[in-house]
């Protein structure tokens, strides 16, 4: 608390960090400062933010900010670490303002950016994508801000702004305990080199111990018993344990709980993947983690309870039935250079046995050169200058779509390219969503929509028929590359870069971009 009050004094300008004597303010230095006197004219020449004049116009422009008031916002603001938030990108510009009115102003600013940071997040998601059509929360910052100024603790007040979901909360406390970690944390990354297998040696294992340790996967190393102490103490000889050089059973089950936390199959085989996330360690989780707490301030508070999220970060769908998770299962994704957009969109019919109009960049790219027998074996023909593919078990959909209204052509689909499912990294369609056991999931819509019978006569009929819903089920395609899973943090590959772009707009340390990796196996959408 002595703290916040010292830069609460700090930014007003006034003098009192030390002890009052015979102020009678129990030490805190503050009962001597008067509040602060601004002039009402200076203050409008200071305030050029048009929210901070919306909000001055409702106080007919008298300053709000004494010593007491300043505390309170500063001791909230001081909190922004909880939410992976840095409290100088608010601050600053009040603790460089020299004129009281220009004081009065900044306060104000840094109060009613913080206010917008945690009710809809500090970056505006359309600012760095092309496309994110996902509902944002809405919020006057202004209105709100005087409300809050009622509240008795201003920094719940705060607090009560940001998501108050189990999912944030966990998210919240791992990036606190992670970035601590990271202060302290300076390692050199492990080379690269040949795949470790359980039971092999390899000169790198004491650097992996080391950074498992660190990481948390693997206990500390055992104190040193006290006879050996005793003996070093004395100046005796000793002979040092040789560092770990051989990959044990204990280290491979570290390894193993690594993988699982990052999405990697737990083989405890040590690759390129599993190196890519030991050398990442504490900072880059708490960077990840940042990201990832603002991309939820982003969203509304209260979705629809009966809904789609897909994750394209974790290749993953959750059905949700009535606000409780009805349903879970793995997809297929947009690989980098094919990103599935951030979208909000409902879904509005199935569609049984469908064709495949092939969209124009595949048709003339990755069908076309393959030439008109490929096309006969795909059962492809030409109609009207696009290339068809008919219903059929190898219709690069599958057996069923999930048709969704947008604008980009983009739905959930099945797929005859099974295999990918089981693969770690399912970032390797042209964009679409392809759902693990679509049919079993059409299903599951149908007799929750009762429209199972029509849904059984359109797969009956063996050709292109149309189910639609009776009720629209919202679907948001999100991109998460840290969120709860069996209610455990994990962590995902940010195979899009798209965490690069919210970071450095957060203002976290850049680092290199990795080159994107493509896996396109087949032309399906």
């Amino acid at each position: 608390m002595r703290t916040t009050i010292c830069l609460a004094a700090l930014i007003l300008g006034l003098s009192g960090c030390g002890v009052n004597q015979g102020s009678g303010d129990g030490g805190n230095g503050l009962a001597a400062v008067q509040p602060s006197r601004v002039d009402p004219a200076l203050l409008r020449e200071a305030v050029t933010d048009e929210r901070a004049r919306t909000f001055y116009e409702a106080r007919q422009w008298q300053p709000v900010w004494n010593a007491e008031t300043a505390e309170a916002l500063v001791q909230a603001i001081s909190g922004a670490n909880r939410h992976g938030l840095n409290k100088d990108l608010f601050l600053a510009d009040a603790a460089r303002a020299q004129e009281p009115a220009a004081r009065e102003a900044a306060l104000t600013l840094a109060a009613l950016a913080y206010a917008d940071a945690l009710a809809k997040g500090r970056v505006d998601p359309e600012q760095i994508r092309d496309v994110y059509e996902i509902a944002r929360p809405e919020f006057d910052a202004a209105a709100a801000l005087n409300q809050g100024l009622q509240q008795a603790d201003l920094a719940a007040w705060f607090d009560g702004l940001a998501p108050q979901d189990a999912e944030y909360r966990a998210l919240s406390e791992a990036y606190l305990q992670t970035a601590q970690s990271a202060g302290r944390q300076q390692r050199a990354p492990i080379a690269a080199g040949r795949a470790i297998r359980p039971g092999s040696s390899d000169e790198r294992l004491p650097a992996i111990v080391a950074a498992l340790r660190s990481d948390g996967y693997l206990a500390a190393a055992p104190a040193e018993p006290p006879v050996q102490q005793e003996t070093a103490q004395k100046g005796e000889a000793k002979q040092a344990s040789p560092p770990p050089t051989r990959y044990t059973p204990e280290l491979v089950e570290a390894v193993r709980r690594l993988q699982q936390q990052y999405g990697l199959e737990p083989t405890g085989i040590i690759g390129e993947e599993t190196l890519a996330a030991l050398n990442g360690g504490a900072f880059e989780r708490a960077r990840t983690l940042a990201v990832n707490l603002e991309r939820r301030r982003w969203l509304v508070r209260q979705p629809p309870a009966t809904r789609i999220d897909v994750n394209t970060g974790g290749a993953v769908l959750a059905y949700w039935r009535n606000g409780q998770l009805a349903n879970q299962r793995r997809v297929v994704v947009g690989q980098p250079g094919n990103e599935t957009p951030a979208l909000g969109s409902p879904m509005f019919r199935l569609v049984a046995n469908p064709t495949w109009t092939v969209p124009r960049s595949i048709q003339s790219e990755e069908i076309e050169p393959k030439g008109a027998a490929y096309m006969a074996r795909n059962n492809m023909t030409w109609e009207d200058g696009w290339i068809v593919q008919g219903s059929g078990p190898k219709n690069s959909l599958g057996l069923v779509k999930f048709d969704m209204k947008n604008d980009h052509a983009i739905y959930l689909h099945d797929t005859p390219a099974k295999a990918l499912f089981e693969q770690s990294d399912r970032h390797q369609s042209h964009g679409c969503v392809r759902v693990h056991d679509a049919l079993g999931f059409a299903r599951m819509i149908a007799a929750d929509q009762g429209v199972t019978d029509a849904w059984e006569r359109a797969q009956a009929t063996g050709e292109e028929t149309f189910v639609p819903l009776r009720e629209e089920i919202p679907v948001r395609l999100l991109y998460h590359t840290a969120f709860l899973d069996g209610g455990r943090v994990t962590f995902r590959d940010d195979a899009y870069g798209w965490d690069d772009d919210v970071a450095e707009a957060l203002g976290l340390p850049r680092r290199a971009r990795r080159a994107p990796r493509t896996h396109v196996q087949d032309v399906g959408p």
